[in-house]
């Protein structure tokens, strides 16, 4: 259990050391190739330093690695840059942003898939800004507003994931408690069931309620994100947030218990169809 600039660290040291293998080259070997120590090499591998995007750089072109999105995404976990050099989007809000924040969206931006099961309240992915709002105020004490401006604009923005080419793959597991659970008053509510049937019919989005009457499930103990990756599977990673952090879980074995938990969470839901026409029955009753 990690905390996100370790996890991004080993995880980044890892690939590049698998992609070092795969191009038939010892860390000597690859060290010579761009002018460094084989400690240096080693400990990047290991994770038992940062490294600098130009560094990543270097390395990639030595492995002759050619794949443009693994690229991105392995600079992302070097240092939220892209290959090219550019700052991502989320740079610009950096004083208002938290690191696990931070590392959060840098996580989401690159994902290929994302599974999230929600106890309480509607996923980033799909609130409305006045839904986004609500809870960002609630979340965040004493929040001047330019700074809870600022916060809704990086959710919103956030959003733009689901329109990429290609888009993230979201398979969201709602308790019925995020749908009851009044937030910004009835209007606000809503509008935010008409967003999630709008989010449900598109083919990137699975949305899934688990019903009061399902009993208890095993995701009482709260909210959970399993981030994939194509291009990587071994990057995969668990993301537990806490009211001040979030634990990053990387380990197989834990990877392994979140998804068969989701799994089993699913199973236990209603239907997309299904999920479609409890929602559906909620708004006409609202």
């Amino acid at each position: 259990m990690q905390h996100g600039p370790a996890v991004r660290r080993r995880k980044l040291g890892a690939e590049l050391r698998a992609l070092r293998t795969g191009a038939g080259l010892t860390s000597g070997q690859a060290a010579r190739l761009v002018g460094w120590h084989q400690s240096k090499v080693s400990r990047i591998e290991t994770g038992a330093s940062g490294v600098k995007p130009a560094d990543v750089r270097s390395l990639l072109d030595a492995y002759a690695v050619r794949d443009s999105q693994l690229r991105e995404l392995l600079m992302v976990l070097a240092g939220l840059d892209d290959d090219g050099g550019r700052h991502h989007w989320w740079h610009a809000y950096r004083g208002v942003l938290p690191p696990s924040y931070r590392d959060f969206i840098s996580l989401e931006s690159q994902a290929s898939g994302m599974r999230t099961l929600e106890t309480s309240v509607v996923p980033g992915l799909l609130q409305t800004p006045e839904y986004a709002r609500a809870v960002t105020r609630a979340a965040v004490d004493g929040l001047d507003g330019d700074r809870l401006d600022a916060l809704v604009e990086v959710r919103l923005a956030r959003q733009d994931v689901l329109r990429a080419h290609p888009p993230l793959e979201l398979d969201a597991v709602l308790d019925e408690a995020v749908l009851r659970r009044e937030v910004g008053g009835p209007e606000v509510m809503a509008r935010q069931l008409e967003r999630l049937t709008e989010a449900a019919r598109l083919p990137q989005v699975r949305l899934q309620v688990l019903p009061f009457a399902a009993g208890e499930h095993i995701g009482v103990t709260g909210p959970f994100v399993i981030f994939s990756f194509s291009n990587a599977s071994d990057l995969d990673v668990v993301v537990i947030d806490h009211l001040t952090s979030s634990l990053h879980l990387e380990r197989k074995e834990d990877l392994e218990a979140y998804a068969e938990a989701f799994d089993t969470l699913r199973s236990r839901a209603l239907p997309p169809e299904d999920s479609l026409d409890f929602i559906a029955g909620m708004r006409r009753d609202s």
